[in-house]
């Protein structure tokens, strides 16, 4: 798509989206992502008497590391609590916010930005939107807030043979009321569109904003002051030349180290050439013999080459440049390794895994406070409450041993430092209101009373709540 047009639109309009290095930084981080980068993975040298172009063996290891923070922060493991939103649950599967809200993190992992935009589809049903952050415009921010924002796609316009390509673009502005979404459509030359059949140009007022901007928790060091995020391998592209370099010699080394025979020319069939000259005859497709012009006191042998292969050395350097590059991505070190059939006790991983922790409980905090978001944007689309109680419990168990939770929360409940329901929360993941429930069916349990019919105790715990996910 072309971003030029929708920037000149947008300053028509009055608005300075951030662009210039911004937008390098994205193509980078875009062509990393897909694990070609031409001017590196390209290159010259010569081969006897020709100069070649040769295409350097790639790891991707970009992408991987991408799908592996999507997989840590966003899997169908995480719940979400809404307290009162009963229809939460439908709106989210409806519009398959679990498959589709794992491959916006991992696009918010691999270009810094991402968003969550709710609105209401031509049904009138709610409806959400998937935005990577190359079609992410901010328009106004505060620090590293986004308060406006614009979001643009391609869109073929019209029907029939007046049918054509352009550009949609989705304006969500503050005004006296809240938040407006303006809707604008462009042709190819970016001029102005008249809005289709059933589309508003301008929506009613939101008091909630209707989009959710994610981005990775670490700082744009790249440019400090502009509110888009920074990718999560954004420092670390020298480590991911690094890991293909020796990825591509380890390849190689395989490549050169096939089993050869020399064939001294005596023993070659000879043909005549056009110009001449007698050149030995093989069959072109055989890679296994080579012909060697003898010196004059040469005998005629034929000389097996067995080269020998340098695995070890290029294994130990590729571990080497994967543990730096996990680390640059603060995925820690023996993220990726070539023992993954070693047994190792939960302990040990959790402890190898510390700076891998430390890094997914930090980028839950926006990932976080975007679904809240959306929640409450969801809940007033849907004529409820603009602001909803709302709990997002993920999915530690991956790099936590459950177990181990287990014990250090019963040891902090014995020494009165946790209150039981906290640490049932915790542990058998419940609500707040699941908890008390639970700890007066204990209490009743211990001093022999009958139960407590279900309505009985419904009617006096907090509304009920949502399960997501799991």
């Amino acid at each position: 798509m072309d971003n030029g047009i929708i920037l000149s639109y947008l300053k028509r309009l009055g608005y300075r989206p951030p662009a210039g290095g911004h937008a390098m930084h994205l193509r980078q981080c875009l062509a990393w992502y897909r694990g070609y980068v031409s001017d590196f993975h390209d290159y010259a040298m010569r081969v006897g008497t020709a100069r070649r172009t040769l295409t350097r063996y790639r790891l991707g290891m970009a992408k991987t590391i991408c799908e592996d923070y999507a997989t840590l922060l966003l899997n169908e493991r995480v719940q979400i609590r809404a307290e009162g939103f009963e229809a939460l649950a439908a709106i989210l599967n409806r519009n398959a916010f679990w498959e589709r809200g794992n491959r916006l993190v991992e696009w918010t992992m691999a270009l810094g930005t991402g968003a969550l935009v709710a609105f209401l589809d031509a049904q009138g049903m709610p409806a959400i939107d998937y935005i990577r952050g190359d079609l992410i415009f901010p328009l106004r921010w505060e620090g590293d807030h986004i308060t406006e924002c614009a979001f643009a796609s391609r869109r073929v316009l019209g029907e029939g043979k007046d049918a054509a390509e352009g550009y949609y673009v989705q304006i969500h502005a503050r005004a006296a009321g809240g938040y407006v979404i303006r809707n604008a459509f462009l042709d190819e030359a970016g001029a102005e569109l008249p809005t289709p059949e059933g589309v508003a140009a301008e929506t009613r007022p939101s008091p909630v904003p209707l989009f959710q901007i994610i981005r990775p928790n670490v700082v744009n060091a790249l440019e400090p002051d502009c509110p888009m995020g920074m990718s999560v391998f954004g420092m670390a592209i020298d480590q991911l030349k690094a890991a293909d370099l020796v990825f591509d010699s380890y390849v190689n080394e395989y490549v050169l180290g096939k089993k050869r025979v020399l064939v001294p020319q005596s023993l070659a069939s000879i043909e005549m050439q056009q110009d001449g000259t007698m050149q030995p005859v093989f069959d072109p497709s055989d890679v296994l013999m080579y012909v060697y012009r003898q010196s004059p006191d040469g005998a005629d042998d034929i000389r097996p080459l067995d080269m020998s292969l340098r695995a070890a050395e290029h294994e130990a350097g590729l571990q080497r440049m994967l543990d730096l590059l996990s680390k640059k991505c603060g995925l820690g070190t023996g993220r990726y390794r070539f023992d993954g059939g070693v047994a190792r006790t939960a302990t040990e991983v959790i402890s190898e895994q510390s700076d891998l922790y430390q890094s997914v409980k930090r980028n839950e905090k926006p990932l976080e406070r975007a679904i809240c978001g959306l929640v409450n944007a969801l809940s007033w689309l849907t004529g409820g409450a603009a602001q909803v109680q709302t709990t997002v419990a993920f999915d530690d168990s991956i790099i936590e041993d459950h177990g181990t939770a287990v014990e250090r929360n019963i040891r902090l409940v014995q020494s009165g430092l946790k209150s039981k329901r906290r640490a049932m929360m915790d542990v058998m993941r419940l609500s707040e209101a699941e908890a008390e429930r639970m700890l007066r069916e204990i209490a009743q349990e211990e001093q022999g009373l009958p139960d407590i019919p279900p309505d009985a105790q419904r009617q006096n715990d907090t509304p009920d709540t949502v399960f997501l996910g799991s």
